[in-house]
């Protein structure tokens, strides 16, 4: 059985956002001033009072708007209520209220669902005498709460608990994490509406349609997966407003929180300027990336091939050039499932753990085949080397001098390491060490003893 879903629904700016973030303590939806922040159905799984939910904030509900963007924000809302088993229903204390918080209620009385009907922004005390007013729409006793200064949130969540059906507690750990990024328009949407085989997020011409990195679980094979739709960044020179900053750090924070990242690029377009910057972030993130050419159905009427275009990607992206690359077209859904395999494999390759006699053979090997360089008459020496760690790989090797050792040679090592052991498609860090410095004995090289010490 799935989890029991709680929607938090009301007109635009009424603090829905700022609900859903205290509820979960921490901020998940972006929460701005601006009417129509929020467009796509933004979830989060927490414990309310030791129960397992999804919590589901929404786009504000309006009442006409002929904008094609707003008719799919409204066509979420929709999909959220009737996913929903308790609707959270927001109003405004400050403002009061308002005629169309008397049309929404008409609306989510014929869910026959339990509705919670919260009077939001009760930052102080004074704004309580305004609560009783929205007793008129008729859905029993408005709570007054203050989203933005955690006033009666506990009371909330208590709410919200009594009024749950008895769900079986079935939430599974996802198989995967998997942050889907890149530029504006290159199909992030569709993918994931395609992996989620629903319309879980909204897809739109309109460049910049997702602002919130949203979270969608979606199963295959018995397997659980969760799937991180992120906003489509641009030029850093031109993100010109506060939403666009949030965008930009919920995709950061979105790939440190996955365990594999499919970085999608547009085919049919010339890799750009914010194509380098995210395949920098991923390579700074020490995340598996699987490159994921999507519209490649567009690239094949051109008769581009798919060795051409990987050499293409290796010159732009030179510092995640061992990612594997997929050719997909979310659109027609051709390739999607052996991406995911992909990611599969690379999660695996990212957790393997190797001997420390395989780690010093490469190591000894690669220092025969080129010395490192001296540089001030210091000779640099590579001692032992072992694996400290996993997601991603870390070798720890110990030196005579780390400072001696350049970042060319540093890079040599990093890919003899990956070309001999199965690390060949994933981020490896490497640390070296001076032999004081922490030096384990169990592994150290043993010194030899010469004649005299023998004679001793």
């Amino acid at each position: 059985m799935s989890l029991p879903v709680v929607a938090i629904v009301g007109r635009p700016n009424v603090g829905k956002s700022t609900l859903l973030n205290a509820l979960i303590k921490r901020r998940l939806s972006i929460e701005d001033p601006m009417p129509g922040t929020t467009r796509d159905r933004v979830s989060a799984r927490v414990p309310l009072e030791g129960q397992l939910v999804e919590l589901v904030d929404t786009g504000g509900i309006v009442e006409r708007d002929n904008d094609p963007l707003a008719k799919e924000v409204q066509k979420q809302v929709d999909l959220a209520l009737v996913a929903a088993d308790v609707i959270v229903f927001v109003v405004d204390v400050r403002t009061g209220l308002n005629p169309f918080d008397e049309a929404i209620a008409v609306r989510l009385r014929r869910t026959d669902k339990p509705i919670i009907l919260v009077a939001n922004k009760v930052d102080t005390p004074g704004f309580r005498v305004g609560i009783p007013d929205f007793y008129k729409l008729g859905l029993g006793d408005p709570l007054g709460v203050s989203a933005k200064q955690k006033v009666d949130v506990d009371v909330l969540r208590e709410r919200i608990v009594a009024a749950l059906p008895r769900h079986a507690d079935a939430d599974t750990i996802p198989t995967l994490n998997l942050a889907i990024v890149g530029r504006r328009n290159v199909g992030k949407s569709t993918l994931v509406n395609f992996l989620a085989h629903e319309e879980r997020v909204i897809v739109s011409e309109i460049p910049g349609t997702t602002r919130d990195a949203v979270d969608v679980r979606f199963e295959r094979d018995g397997k659980v997966y969760v799937a991180i739709d992120t906003a489509g960044l641009r030029k850093r020179a031109r993100v010109d407003s506060t939403i666009e900053k949030y965008t930009r750090i919920r995709t950061d924070q979105s790939i440190r929180r996955a365990d594999v990242v499919l970085f999608l690029v547009d085919a049919s377009e010339t890799l750009s300027i914010v194509d380098k910057h995210l395949a920098h972030d991923i390579e700074l993130a020490g995340k598996p990336v699987v490159i994921v050419v999507n519209k490649w159905d567009l690239a094949v009427a051109k008769k581009v091939r798919t060795g051409n275009y990987v050499e293409y990607m290796n010159k732009v992206f030179p510092g995640i050039a061992y990612a594997p690359v997929s050719f997909i077209s979310a659109k027609k859904g051709t390739n999607i499932w052996s991406a995911l395999e992909l990611a599969e494999q690379l999660h695996i390759q990212a957790g393997t753990k190797v001997p420390t006699s395989a780690i010093n053979e490469v190591l000894q090997r690669a220092q025969n085949e080129r010395t490192a360089p001296s540089p001030g008459g210091r000779i640099p020496r590579l001692y032992y080397g072992t694996q400290k760690g996993t997601h991603p790989p870390k070798i720890i090797v110990f030196v005579n001098y780390p400072e001696a050792f350049t970042m060319d040679y540093r890079r040599y090592l990093i890919g003899k390491v990956r070309q001999n052991l199965p690390f060949k498609e994933v981020p490896v860090f490497l640390e070296l060490r001076g032999r004081t410095e922490g030096t384990d004995q169990e592994h150290a090289t043993p010194k030899r003893t010469s004649k005299r010490e023998k004679k001793a």
